[in-house]
């Protein structure tokens, strides 16, 4: 794997994920967030509804690796059902990681489900170990599901959402895994302040797959900054800020 902006030299999914410090970015009020997606080359962010078609091994280790670098995991209902999300933390390799990095050995996962649309199976909801937050605007809960799970009912005011999870939680950095109508909501109310997208070197076609970014029409096109970009087999590993 080769890092070829803003240098060129070797490197590889845990260097490109390490040692961000995306907590130090906070602006006051509320965490840092950063989106997390791969795509096809025209932009489609799955292939049959699961993005198993467009992740490499090297993409699925970057995906591993930037979740020691945030408080926080956050995925929309659709995204955890269809990927059937568990435990954030894969490993004690990776827990040990978030350890030195400052980090809680398990990241907050949020869940953004409006009509609590979630199996109660679901491995993340399963596991004791993994804290969850489930964000939801149904005065409904789940049954058979770990004690750790709790519920913020918010709706869908998604700013209100990222105060609570500052001032309530101490959560100063979040790390968002899509889907990509939740990328729109969150685009729209000017939450997003980095996107790491993978490039693979695939056309898919086809109007029913969605784009990173779905749903609502933004009133303005975002404008980003290009931080770095990473070359290897054949993927394009890129890391944008949003420009404010």
């Amino acid at each position: 794997m080769q890092l070829l902006y803003p240098e060129r030299r070797d490197t590889g999914p845990d260097r490109l994920a390490s040692g961000l410090r995306l907590g130090e970015r906070a602006p006051d009020g509320r965490p840092y967030l950063v989106l997390n997606m791969v795509s096809s080359l025209d932009g489609k962010a799955t292939i049959d509804w699961r993005t198993t078609g467009l992740s490499t091994e090297l993409d699925r280790q970057l995906f591993h690796h930037l979740r020691t670098q945030a408080d926080a995991v956050m995925v929309g209902a659709g995204t955890a059902r269809v990927e059937r999300y568990g435990r954030m933390m894969k490993s004690e390799e990776l827990r040990a990681k978030r350890e030195r990095e400052g980090l809680a050995r398990d990241p907050l996962a949020v869940v953004v489900s409006g009509r609590l649309d979630l199996p109660a199976d679901l491995p993340l909801l399963q596991d004791p170990d993994q804290k969850v937050l489930i964000v939801t605007g149904s005065d409904a809960t789940l049954e058979g599901v770990s004690e750790q799970v709790r519920y913020h009912r918010t709706g869908d005011d998604l700013r209100g959402l990222m105060a609570t999870l500052r001032a309530d939680h101490g959560v100063r950095s979040v790390l968002c895994e899509g889907g990509p109508t939740l990328n729109s909501f969150l685009l729209a109310a000017g939450l997003v302040d980095e996107l790491f997208l993978t490039l693979s070197p695939k056309l898919s076609g086809g109007a029913a797959a969605l784009t990173i970014v779905a749903g609502r029409d933004l009133v303005e096109p975002r404008e980003l900054e290009l931080v770095s970009v990473a070359e290897g087999e054949g993927d394009l590993f890129t890391r944008w800020r949003i420009s404010r």
